[in-house]
């Protein structure tokens, strides 16, 4: 007889480890017990030499599929004649570092069941099972139990209880486990708070397809539904919820509705239909332009952000209404996401005609996760529903690290061991709400994860609330973090990199070390420092805020500082002569001037010249709306455009001039005179919008390319991190990508965390991290 003792680390609770185990265990003769822990997943196993052996293999090799195993440690022991084998009730004794499942979409068992009349189930909208369901967001404490849950005052009748506590049933221990005879109900209320008779899903389908808003009480939050086909449904929500430009997300009923309108690859299709269930940017099928109201749905973009039902509520919906539905977060403009029914009640007043109301509360609020598939691999522009608090490795170990984020697409980040772990995207810390909610998941997570900071770690912008909050923690040890330098150091984490390497950042502002506003810049180091190798030619920012805010006057200043004369765009600039004559003024006289090397500004000063986007109504529009003018003069391909790009080059006129120059400290500059010139000289020409705005994406990848070659010649540095919120952009990710790979670089961009700033928080951790270990 052999007998070994079994200590799991990670997402080993809540997805089904325990009676997994318990199966295996009796099917391979053995004899011991399992259980939940603080600290993860304990087992005891003893019986046949052999078959002890093959546990072990299976555990490690072939886990449950929401499982996540960090670390598997096994101990050999001496047999203690155990006769059967037990699931045991949870230790909770020692200290508490087990992790918490994300929320999980429906599995197919669930979808089956609430479909079929003869199930007591049927119509439910809150089955579950193990498999599937609620978890992060309804969790408040460890170890991973109902009572820990928001469901602990939904008591479990005898048929559910039955259920938990049979380890041959898929509910075994599913602590959200209900029915409708003990679980959580539903509610439809009218705008004024009177209730409407009926089935609440049936009546909801029946009003979605009439065209009236609903706010639906979903896993994270709230969300605004309506019904997608109808122009007018869609506009009075755009309306309402203040939200003129920015495009809506949709959710389809199944994944033959997403290919009515959208063009859907394999990859995209496993991210779809993946126990994430995240929002996935889609390609729009020229069909979907006469089929779909797309001026009201996503306008002046070519993609279409969609989802998949995710909740057996979602499901429900989606059959008993349209089969497209707008879904989108329950708030108006930036503020946080609406969780609390009262709360919905009063500040979706005036923008919901109807309210699809449960009594389930929502501990902690998550909005959902939207990412691109990029070569067949996950880009993510918000990371949050069914990835938190899934785990970042880190390169080392260490202390534990708080890092604040930055001030927009803020999340924070902690550190256990070589573990870090980003929060859910919080937003804009320039809203108040949004701040009172990082206040909140600050302690929140360090509850989860049990741990105590000992460094806190944030930008160097001194104006950033987040930075602000850091530097206010005087019983930590600080560290400021440049923002760029957290953009390279996210990137190298993320792929366990050691470094140096060359950062490649292009971004919209960061606070540089010699107090300009940085953003398109070339950084040679690792996590303990850098060096600002090359950087675009600093301009002026008019006004500051002002020029941020207004594209218009981003191209006006660059005509002026390039050109040197008015040079008609295609729309006008849509500023008075007054206007332009102050702007020179303040330019020549250095009034409220900044520099800055912004990689965003020379985007939204060339869209603003085209005629695209003058005044943007969200961050990063006008720069959106260029690549999609970018993208139509792209004959029948998509990036990451490596098969015609090397023909596009030898195109004739196929690019303006922007290549490198060294100064004489050895630091490159990229110079924007010249491309503007080219630039300008090309419109003059009657060049197309589109083919003026595809050549300078490519300009901008082949200046960055020339750049970097000449930095890997300098220092033989051959790993390249493209990181900062400009890689978002599909054109020029994938331009820059295929030409440095062409080149032999190693080329490494983000995954597992944004490329904006909402991978920051990471970056931060990794370079307090290592300044803490070297003493600085």
């Amino acid at each position: 007889m052999a007998a070994c003792q079994l200590h799991l680390e990670g997402i080993v609770q809540g997805v089904g480890f325990r009676p997994y185990v318990y199966r295996l265990a009796l099917a391979l003769c053995l004899q011991g017990w399992v259980l939940n822990s603080t600290s993860g997943l304990d087992v005891w196993v003893e019986g046949q030499p052999a078959a002890v052996a093959e546990f072990c293999r299976e555990i490690r090799e072939q886990p449950p599929r929401l499982a996540r195993i960090i670390s598997c440690t096994v101990t050999p022991a001496e047999p203690l004649g155990y006769r059967d084998f037990e699931i045991r009730h949870s230790d909770e004794r020692g200290a508490k570092v087990a992790l918490i499942a994300p929320d999980v979409a429906s599995c197919e068992d669930c979808q089956r069941e609430i479909l079929d009349p003869a199930d007591r189930r049927y119509r439910y909208p809150f089955t579950n099972c193990t498999n599937c369901g609620p978890r992060y967001t309804i969790v408040q404490d460890l170890p991973y139990d109902r009572e820990n849950t928001t469901m602990r005052v939904f008591p479990m009748c005898p048929q559910c209880r039955m259920e938990y506590e049979d380890p041959g049933h898929r509910r075994f221990h599913a602590q959200p486990n209900a029915c409708p005879v003990c679980g959580p109900r539903l509610e439809l209320a009218t705008a004024r708070g009177e209730a409407v008779n009926g089935d609440p899903i049936a009546e909801s389908g029946r009003l979605l397809q009439a065209g009236w808003i609903l706010a639906i009480k979903g896993l994270g939050g709230f969300h605004l539904a309506c019904n997608a086909e109808d122009p007018g449904a869609v506009e009075q929500l755009r309306r309402r919820k203040q939200r003129e430009h920015k495009p809506f997300a949709v959710m389809a009923r199944d994944l033959a509705t997403v290919e009515r309108f959208c063009q859907v690859s394999a990859a995209e299709r496993n991210a779809l239909s993946s126990p994430a269930a995240p929002i996935v940017l889609l390609a729009r099928r020229p069909e979907a332009e006469t089929d779909l109201p797309i001026a009201e749905l996503c306008p002046g973009v070519k993609s279409l952000g969609v989802m998949l039902p995710y909740t057996p509520l979602h499901h429900l919906l989606c059959w008993e209404g349209p089969p497209l539905l707008v879904m989108t977060s329950a708030n108006i403009s930036d503020d946080p996401l609406v969780t609390d029914n009262q709360e919905a009640r009063q500040r979706l007043e005036g923008i919901a005609d109807y309210f699809l109301l449960h009594d389930r509360d929502i501990f902690s609020r998550c909005d959902d996760s939207v990412l691109r598939v990029d070569s067949g691999r996950n880009h993510f522009l918000r990371r949050a529903r069914g990835y938190v608090p899934l785990p970042i490795e880190l390169p080392w170990s260490g202390p534990v690290v708080l890092a604040c984020g930055g001030e927009m697409k803020n999340t924070i980040c902690l550190t256990r061991r070589r573990e870090a772990y980003l929060s859910q995207h919080v937003g804009d810390l320039n809203h108040f709400g949004n701040y009172q909610q990082f206040l909140q998941t600050v302690p929140h997570m360090q509850r989860l994860l049990q741990v105590e900071p000992e460094i806190v770690a944030f930008d160097l912008h001194p104006g950033y609330a987040a930075s602000q909050y850091g530097r206010s923690r005087s019983d930590l040890i600080q560290v400021a973090v440049q923002h760029h330098h957290a953009h390279m150091a996210s990137c190298m984490a993320e792929h366990g990199l050691s470094g140096p390497v060359v950062g490649v950042i292009c971004d919209g502002t960061g606070f540089g070390t010699d107090s300009t506003i940085w953003g398109f810049e070339f950084l040679i180091g690792g996590y303990n420092g850098f060096r600002r190798a090359g950087h675009l030619t600093p301009f002026p920012l008019p006004g500051g805020e002002a020029s941020i805010r207004r594209p218009e006057r981003m191209a006006a200043t660059f005509l002026s500082l390039a050109v040197g004369a008015d040079v008609a765009s295609p729309a006008g600039l849509g500023l008075s002569a007054e206007e332009q004559q102050l702007l020179r003024q303040m330019i020549a006289q250095n009034l409220n001037c900044p520099l800055t090397s912004s990689c965003g500004r020379l985007f939204d000063g060339v869209s603003a010249f085209l005629g695209i986007c003058r005044e943007p109504g969200y961050e990063g529009q006008a720069a959106i709306e260029l690549e999609s003018y970018a993208l139509a003069a792209w004959p029948g391909a998509l990036p990451p455009l490596a098969r015609d790009l090397a023909e596009a080059w030898q195109m004739e006129g196929a690019g303006y001039q922007f290549s490198p120059a060294a100064r004489t400290d050895g630091v490159w500059e990229l110079g924007w005179q010249d491309l503007w010139r080219d630039l300008t000289t090309d419109w003059a020409r009657g060049t197309r919008r589109e083919e003026i705005a595809l050549r300078f994406h490519l300009s901008i990848a082949r200046g960055i390319m020339e750049t970097v070659l000449r930095l890997r010649e300098q220092t033989g540095i051959n790993q390249i991190c493209l990181s900062g919120g400009s890689f978002h952009n599909q054109i020029l990710s994938g331009a820059v990508r295929w030409l440095l790979e062409q080149e032999g670089c190693l080329v490494y961009s983000h995954h597992a965390v944004p490329t904006n700033d909402g991978g920051l928080a990471l970056g931060q951790a990794a370079v307090a991290l290592c300044a803490v270990a070297e003493g600085k």
